[in-house]
């Protein structure tokens, strides 16, 4: 990403995603937007208690399921806009427009919700027997309808709803949109800062005056927005609790899981297995780390540092393709087409522009393809970050393929395997292609630094983090600003040791992820990226077909997360993938170790 960021309107348009695949003009959009209401009213009229037979209640879950795609590309083309130019007040209208008419018409269709869950077992098992599609729904009817409230009261949510999303906007706004990072100065030269510069550019600098410059003017600005944000974060997870005691719910951990088909059990030992257990390999890899870069200490500022900045190799849009052909190239060519297709029909988001907000997603909706937003900067971590996003679009397409609406989406366990399996994709196809110790090194740096520092660390720590937050929401306390950052900070003292010196704005780090504001969701990149390391060291030594990985992933949601994974053989009731991970982790640092040396004894 250069210093200087473009406004929107000045990047060329083969950078920017094409959402005419979801509504083929604007007009277009708005006359579904507008007749969404009357299809709602048409759905209510007929079914609103009529519930009565099994054949009409099939009936009305096709029908529903056609609603709910529909308002689900009307949320779609009216958020990604937003996404990528915060600073657009058109776009920041019209999201916030769409966002109130599907508010209503999910407020006007609350009543299928708590008519089907009024049903009883025999009903429910009938459906299934007539539909078998619908079989994963009605498990999952049978669960929430334990926790049902009153249709009304079911309606007056569904019709607030964007007010319980506002606490994310904020905290986007505030971080993104008000604050402003100003500049800073390294030996007479003055660096334009941003969001999106920081977190793209400086925090991985060769340079450790520039990167810690950059660190100490971004903590800084962020600081003067700590009250707000801590506000907004009280605001979302204290609505959270109120939700789960309406619900029945003794814990807001029990009621967040409930979704996600797993029990505390697994949710725990992922984040205590890994504080534990893979806290010295990190602690070896960045002492490695200040070694090989002659640095007399490792700050949190430098955690983030390429390990061989000099060996790091450019990969172009263009050349991005090539690479996700070889890298793929397992999986069988019908997955590789489906994949490639995303460059001529322009599914990604390549732009660096004002506005856009940092990180990268994949959107997923039903009968469109995926949309991906990255900011491409030409190195290798974003070809890392691009066949990150599509695994989720693949997963995307093959479970949307093979599923009704209302199973499609698989359990938020399972949401970051086909992500980070993909990316072990890429290392195993550069590791071949590597011809001698210092590349060999770099990709398994690369391996370390990008796929497993990002989704086994940085995000396991955020989960970590969360968990101390949510048990004082459980126990019915509150906290502030001071309140998260003493939490923030005993978290990465905890995990990191004397092996990394934190510095003033270390602390701050709760301010910079979204994820906070998504349940409990940082935590599933460690436990999806167990599932996918067990999966690919299976695949790739011939015990598993990778058959097995394609139908994991045609699987959406028609399967709880244990019984899921089994189809690709990892059982995550137990804690040996976990444990095998991590050894693999630890393998592959003292490799990197061993390169070196190699490496210092040649030259």
């Amino acid at each position: 990403m250069s210093e200087e960021v473009k406004e929107r309107s000045n990047v060329s348009e083969e950078l920017k995603w094409d959402l005419s695949a979801i509504f083929e003009s604007q007009e277009a959009f708005k006359t579904a937007l507008k007749e969404l209401p009357e299809e709602v009213d048409t759905f209510s009229a007929k079914y609103d208690g009529n519930l009565t037979g099994v054949n009409t209640v099939v009936e009305a879950i096709k029908k529903y399921e056609e609603i709910s795609a529909k308002s689900s590309h009307l949320g779609q083309y009216s958020y990604l806009p937003v996404s990528v130019d915060i600073t657009d007040s058109e776009a920041q209208q019209q999201a916030r427009h769409t966002s109130n008419v599907l508010a209503n018409a999910a407020a006007k269709m609350s009543f299928f919700q708590s008519q089907i869950e009024d049903l009883d077992d025999t009903m429910l098992n009938a459906i299934v027997e007539i539909e078998p599609a619908y079989e994963a729904y009605i498990r999952k009817i049978k669960k929430s309808k334990l926790a049902k409230l009153d249709p009304k009261v079911e309606e007056a949510l569904a019709q607030i709803s964007p007010v319980f999303d506002s606490p994310e906007e904020i905290f986007e706004q505030a971080r993104s949109a008000d604050a402003d990072y100003g500049t800073f100065e390294v030996d007479g030269k003055e660096y334009p800062l941003s969001f999106v510069l920081y977190e793209e550019v400086y925090m991985y600098s060769e340079d450790p005056k520039i990167r810690r410059a950059a660190y100490d003017k971004f903590n800084e600005t962020l600081s003067q927005y700590k009250n707000v944000v801590a506000t907004a974060y009280y605001t979302k997870l204290q609505t959270e609790k109120t939700l789960a005691t309406m619900r029945g719910y003794d814990s807001i951990f029990d009621y967040l899981l409930l979704d996600q088909e797993v029990p505390q059990e697994l949710y725990n030992r992922q984040i205590d297995m890994i504080m534990n257990d893979f806290a010295p390999v990190m602690r070896k890899f960045v002492t490695h780390l200040k070694d090989v870069h002659g640095m007399d200490k490792m700050t949190y500022a430098d955690l983030k540092v390429d390990l061989d900045p000099e060996y790091t190799t450019p990969v172009s849009i263009e050349e991005s393709k090539d690479l996700v052909k070889k890298a793929f190239a397992p999986l069988g060519e019908d997955y590789v087409d489906m994949i490639l297709r995303a460059y001529p029909e322009r599914w990604v988001d390549f732009a660096q522009n004002q506005g856009k907000r940092s990180g990268a997603f994949c959107s997923t909706t039903y009968g469109k393809h995926p949309y991906v937003m990255v900011s491409y900067t030409g190195q290798l971590s974003d070809a890392y970050t691009l066949v990150h996003e599509f695994g989720h679009a693949g997963q995307g397409i093959l479970s949307n393929e093979n599923n009704p609406l209302t199973s499609a989406r698989p359990s938020l366990y399972l949401i970051e395997a086909p992500s980070t399996f993909n990316e072990l994709l890429l290392t195993d196809h550069l590791k071949e292609e590597a011809d001698d110790a210092r590349m060999e090194r770099n990709v398994l740096s690369k391996m370390i630094s990008k796929t497993y520092f990002h989704n086994f660390v940085t995000h396991l720590l955020e989960a970590a983090y969360q968990r101390e937050v949510y048990r004082l929401i459980d126990e019915g306390k509150s906290f502030d600003a001071n309140k998260l950052s003493e939490l923030k900070r005993s978290v990465l003292e905890e995990f990191w040791g004397d092996a990394v010196e934190l510095e003033p704005g270390a602390e701050l780090t709760w301010m910079r992820q979204i994820h906070y504001y998504m349940g409990l969701y940082p935590y599933t990149y460690s436990a999806g990226l167990t599932i996918a390391t067990q999966a690919f060291l299976k695949t790739k030594s011939g015990e598993e077909s990778v058959d097995g990985w394609l139908e994991f992933l045609a699987l959406g949601g028609s399967k709880a997360p244990a019984e899921a994974t089994k189809v690709a053989g990892v059982d995550i009731t137990t804690d040996q993938p976990l444990k095998d991970t991590i050894n693999y982790l630890d393998e592959s640092v003292d490799r990197i170790i061993e390169l070196t040396e190699e490496i210092d004894q040649e030259s």
